[in-house]
């Protein structure tokens, strides 16, 4: 592969948007390297989305512990293409990553443990060749371990400098609201949330969208295309190289229901009448919400990023259009305009 020049007109065409009460700006779009970046995924297409990513102003990179496959293959080759062609650009960058799934035998490789974040964060800069990350998320709530444990060992992470600011992902209102006046008083506040949103997971719609603006915490959905539902790609049946089609996938049949296909089919056509995908409008509907500080997108190809990066071009949806989507996603069925 060629070596690297990186763009100068990087930052001309992205957004930035406050995150919550705090001095960093992340771009309206950013990266996700839950799925593509593996061992069984190609390195050179990884490298390649990459470089597009910061080439257009993305400069948040999320990662996780358990991303691959296998787990911390992710990190591992995000390591490799960072120290390759961004050494000199990590202070440009913000770096996340997470711990509160699986990631080794026995009691400690889990969940919420001080020993689980503390050992678990340890692994995660060894893979990605790092001294620092610059958000570290409790993946999800841990039942069993107190609150007060998994705080204190978030907040115990920021004080040793392994980590600059604190997240927290797939909390509900209740846990949330808890969880940062814990971090408050410890005087490490919550600085993100990421819970999955998109048309078709509208929960956060409830109160946490709203706890999230009080709190002054910033919102960074994954899964804004439902994995993929949310394109054209399965509007006429399941492509064979698809990741509804690959057996190592998080996205099944079983979740790609007749009565999702059907509504991606209708909304398609409210995205056509905007002059954009159905991917690019289901991003740009979370963006209309100023409480969104950044959507996460997956990317299997430059050209799919490029393609999502479009989404920026028109976050404005008039009032009919916003309805007829509600009764879409609602009823089934809309007022196509």
């Amino acid at each position: 592969m060629q070596n690297y020049q990186v763009s100068e007109l990087r930052y001309k065409e992205m957004n930035y948007r406050r995150c919550g009460n705090s001095g960093i700006k992340l771009p309206e779009i950013s990266l996700g390297l839950w799925h593509n970046f593996g061992d069984v995924d190609a390195f050179k297409t990884s490298t390649q989305i990459i470089r597009t990513a910061f080439d257009n102003g993305i400069t948040h990179f999320d990662l996780a512990n358990n991303y691959g496959p296998p787990p911390g293959s992710a990190e591992i080759n995000f390591g490799k293409i960072l120290k390759k062609d961004f050494a000199s650009y990590r202070d440009e960058m913000i770096i996340s990553s997470k711990a509160g799934y699986t990631m080794w035998e026995g009691p400690y490789g889990d969940w919420g443990s001080k020993k689980y974040l503390i050992s678990s964060l340890d692994q995660s800069l060894k893979r990605m060749q790092l001294d620092y990350v610059d958000i570290f998320y409790h993946h999800r709530p841990d039942p069993d371990t107190p609150l007060e444990e998994t705080m204190s060992a978030l907040d115990l992470i920021v004080r040793q400098g392994k980590a600059l600011y604190i997240g927290l992902s797939n909390y509900k209102t209740p846990e949330f609201l808890k969880a940062t006046s814990i971090l408050k008083e410890l005087g490490t506040p919550c600085l993100i949330h990421q819970p999955k949103y998109s048309m078709f997971e509208r929960w956060v719609e409830e109160s946490l969208l709203d706890a999230l603006k009080k709190e002054q915490v910033g919102c960074i959905p994954f899964s804004p295309l439902a994995q993929g539902l949310l394109t054209n790609k399965y509007l006429k049946g399941i492509p064979e190289n698809s990741r509804l089609a690959k057996a190592h996938g998080f996205l099944t049949q079983a979740y790609a229901t007749a009565d999702k296909i059907e509504k991606a089919k209708q909304l398609n056509e409210i995205a056509l009448k905007r002059d954009q995908s159905l991917a690019q409008m289901a991003i740009s509907w979370l963006l209309k919400d100023n409480r969104v500080t950044s959507v996460l997108v997956g990317a299997s190809s430059p050209e799919q990023l490029l393609d999502s990066l479009k989404s920026t071009q028109n976050v404005n949806f008039s009032i009919e259009e916003l309805e007829n989507i509600n009764h879409i996603l609602s009823y089934g069925k809309g007022n196509i305009m």
